[in-house]
């Protein structure tokens, strides 16, 4: 699998993930391949330290 990081303004702050209605920081917005085509990808690490990762499209930055 073929991946890179994207440097994204919105790195390092709280963003909610509208597809669980999670909260957490920002870590990471990852390109990876997915057959033919590239998909983004956002990480997000809460309080409790469990990341997970949602489709980038479904951030928003938590005000």
């Amino acid at each position: 699998m073929n991946t890179h990081e994207e440097d994204h303004p919105w790195l390092h702050r709280t963003v909610r993930d509208i597809a669980t209605r999670g909260e957490g920081e920002l870590t990471a917005i990852v390109h990876e391949q997915a057959g033919t085509r590239t998909v983004r990808i956002a990480h997000i690490r809460p309080a409790s330290g469990i990341e997970w990762t949602t489709a980038a499209n479904n951030v928003q930055l938590v005000r």
